[in-house]
């Protein structure tokens, strides 16, 4: 086997290990969300009962709070399905060419183009978020606005409220451990999906105990402002994450970071050119550097591999793809020798 063989081999055999690795965290990602699934559905159930029971509005509109977490949640889900999904042969639906399965079995750009789906179901989360924080502070401003649709609920709808921010306040600091160890963008959405109707489900006990406790009806209508307007900057900052991911932006300090450290790797004597981009929760990076004209091809590729080693070990970076440019003023170095020398060679 020649040395190319053997270095493609290891290439593709350490980026298995990668895309195994990463497969493993959409798994267990997976796993956490159906637990979400199970507590959305447990606390849509009671608080739909106990506000039947108790006539409160904010329990109900709490109850279809968390029953829209069971859609965004199923969104996830599904954007991890597909991410996750390596052996099957189209994406979404759409056939893959086949020149690419005959080569790999599993090509590394169709996954990144997998894994993509998760930003974008994650997206989809953020813009629900949005339409049912609107919804949530368009009702409060009516109840403050209109006399006749505030109540003070009966008491029964205190263990509902209370029910729901308990499970929920377990399940936001399920997800966001989660989320930091995984590393993963669909968790951290959910945390803060979970968050924001955990602080919904408490704004409900608390609207709700001061409405039984001072006879104050307006407080159900006010409080639910408030945590309207949080879920809506909650959503409104997962949207913008995610939206930013999908139109291939980069944080520009984090690049400088990359381009200031890939400088002082030796041989290199400027970055021309550097682009980084998400491709799910993975990086993966395009870097054009100058170097020396009279470098040989050999020495170019060592070093082309000297600097995905180094990004990838120092920033996880999981993939760098380098190109070269030789640098002009080693060129005109390089002619003006040649010619010295074939004078000196004419003069012998």
């Amino acid at each position: 086997m020649s040395q190319i063989d053997k270095h493609l081999k290891k290439e593709f055999e350490d980026w298995e290990k990668i895309q195994q690795k990463e497969l493993g965290k959409l798994i267990s990602a997976k796993r956490h969300l159906y637990v979400n699934i199970g507590a959305y559905l447990l606390i849509s159930v009671i608080e739909g009962i106990l506000s039947s029971i108790s006539g409160s509005q904010t329990l109900k509109a709490d109850a279809f709070n968390n029953l829209s977490g069971i859609i965004s949640t199923v969104l996830l889900i599904i954007g991890i399905h597909i991410a996750s999904d390596i052996d099957d042969d189209d994406i979404a639906g759409i056939p893959l060419p086949k020149i690419s399965l005959r080569k790999t079995g599993n090509d590394q750009r169709i996954q990144f183009t997998r894994w993509r789906y998760e930003t974008i179901f994650t997206l989809v989360t953020g813009i629900i978020m949005i339409v049912i924080a609107s919804s949530v502070i368009i009702d409060g401003i009516k109840a403050l606005l209109n006399p006749s649709e505030r109540i003070v609920p009966q008491p029964i709808a205190l263990l509902g409220a209370a029910i729901a921010s308990i499970i929920m306040v377990l399940i936001w600091i399920y997800n966001k451990r989660a989320g930091l160890r995984l590393k993963n963008a669909a968790l951290t959405a959910s945390a803060k999906d979970s968050l924001s109707d955990a602080l919904t489900s408490i704004g409900t006990l608390f609207s709700i105990g001061g409405a039984l406790l001072f006879d104050v009806a307006w407080l159900d209508g006010a409080a639910s402002i408030v945590v309207g307007i949080y879920i809506f900057y909650s959503g409104l900052c997962i949207f913008t994450d995610s939206s930013l991911n999908l139109a291939d932006y980069f944080n520009p300090k984090a690049e400088k970071q990359f381009r200031e450290y890939i400088e002082k790797i030796d041989d290199i004597k400027e970055v021309d050119e550097l682009k980084a981009h998400y491709n799910g929760n993975l990086v993966t990076l395009d870097v054009v550097v100058i170097v020396d004209g009279t470098m040989s091809v050999l020495e170019s590729y060592r070093l082309g591999e000297k600097i995905e080693s180094l990004m990838l070990k120092n920033f996880g970076i999981i993939d760098t793809d380098v190109s070269f440019i030789p640098d002009s003023a080693s060129d005109e170095n390089e002619h003006k020798n040649r010619i010295r020398r074939n004078r000196n060679r004419f003069r012998s």
